[in-house]
């Protein structure tokens, strides 16, 4: 959604967040619906990597008028890794102690 309020020059980077933000949405509710499936944590931390490293492989770094479309990408991205890979810890560590992975 930040290229709702980001200004920058629309093309190929409005679309690639929007993209990436709307599957990292539908997986982080697939996460909420059925805690404990690894896989889908997984997937959540690595679309964070994704986020992170959109803007060099899209080209919409910093400098060329996307700023704050970047900055946006690096922030949403750290806090989807960590929260992603958190949550993969979380649910090994239950796994391994045999407690049961419920609903949060």
């Amino acid at each position: 959604m930040s290229p709702l309020w980001t200004t920058h020059p629309s093309g190929k980077a409005m679309y690639t967040m929007i993209g990436i933000g709307v599957i990292t949405a539908a997986l982080a509710l697939v996460c909420l619906a059925s805690p404990g499936r690894i896989a889908f944590e997984g997937l959540v931390a690595l679309m964070g990597v994704l986020f992170i490293l959109s803007p060099w492989v899209m080209s919409f770094t910093p400098g060329a008028g996307y700023t704050p479309l970047a900055w946006t990408a690096w922030i949403v991205g750290i806090v989807a890794l960590v929260a992603g890979a958190a949550d993969v810890q979380v649910t090994r560590t239950q796994r391994q102690t045999g407690e049961v992975v419920t609903g949060h």
